[in-house]
């Protein structure tokens, strides 16, 4: 089996101090993705930089308390890359990856985007430069024998079930037409050909939202996103046995405005005993 679980921290110093740490030491995760860490290694206490059991690796943004992704595994990764291949992203904070026997594990942090400024155009020059990428990572990784899990924060519902209040933000950055376009070709099998993992193990639901705003009662009411996902290659796709998104039991029991998205994946090329997951 392999476990790999993706969460946005929303600022992972902040997270340490609510319960990130005691969610981490009882995980049974081989690998666990970080996106918006907000923080420099150097920054991060011990306990959270290197912890006990696992291999870290960092990828902080150049511009301080900005963005940030980080890979937790319990093996060393036989190599890391960060950034993919961008001038203006790579040093953003916002993509790494890292090798395990027979697949690559990526931790990716979409920009957010606003509708009519500059951040929705830094979001789609990323869309732009990144889906050629996903495809060539793909082939490359199928001419190796490899499978390709890219995890993170999407900042795209792809679908009308992703988000609980759709009519009211059909205009606005996470689910304009263009985005979800995006998305649908990042899915299709002729071009990006990745699986939506949650999705296709939870066809017929709405949600499971994994991001609710701090604002008003949307976490109690469960008016949330799914923006998280673990987008898998058709192989590795098709192993994957069980999803679970680790919704707090409460409002004030969240350490991030995100829950972490956990899949356990079926037998294959990977040196990590078995786990199992709870829930």
């Amino acid at each position: 089996m392999l476990t790999v679980t993706t969460v946005n921290v929303n600022g992972l110093r902040a997270a340490a101090k609510k319960g990130f740490v005691e969610w981490l030491a009882g995980t049974g995760a081989d690998v666990v993705c970080l996106q918006e860490v907000r923080a420099e290694p150097g920054q991060l206490p011990e306990e959270v930089r290197e912890p006990a059991g696992w291999h870290t690796v960092h990828a902080p943004a150049e511009a301080k308390g900005r963005a940030g992704v980080s890979v937790y595994t319990r093996r060393a990764p036989d190599r890391v890359q960060v950034g993919f291949g961008s001038s203006e992203f790579d040093g953003s904070g916002r993509y790494m990856e890292v090798d395990l026997p027979g697949v690559t594990v990526a931790s990716l942090y979409l920009p957010s985007g606003e509708v009519g400024t500059e951040r929705q155009d830094e979001k789609e020059r990323f869309m732009g430069e990144f889906l050629p990428y996903l495809k060539e990572l793909r082939e490359r990784a199928a001419a190796g024998g490899r499978e390709v899990l890219v995890c993170g924060d999407w900042n795209i519902a792809h679908r009308e079930a992703d988000l609980k209040n759709w009519k009211a933000n059909r205009k606005n950055a996470g689910f304009l037409p263009e985005e979800r376009a995006w998305l649908t070709r990042v899915l299709d099998a002729g071009e990006g050909g990745y699986v939506d993992v949650v999705r296709e193990l939870t066809p017929d639901v709405d949600g499971p939202y994994s991001w609710w705003s701090y604002r008003g009662k949307a976490f109690d009411n469960d008016s949330g996103w799914r923006i998280d996902y673990q987008m898998a290659t058709a192989g590795l796709a098709a192993r994957a046995v069980k999803a679970l998104v680790e919704r707090a039991e409460r409002y004030d029991l969240r350490w991030s405005d995100h829950a972490p998205v956990t899949v356990a994946y079926g037998a294959g090329r990977w040196a990590s005993r078995a786990r199992t997951m709870e829930g």
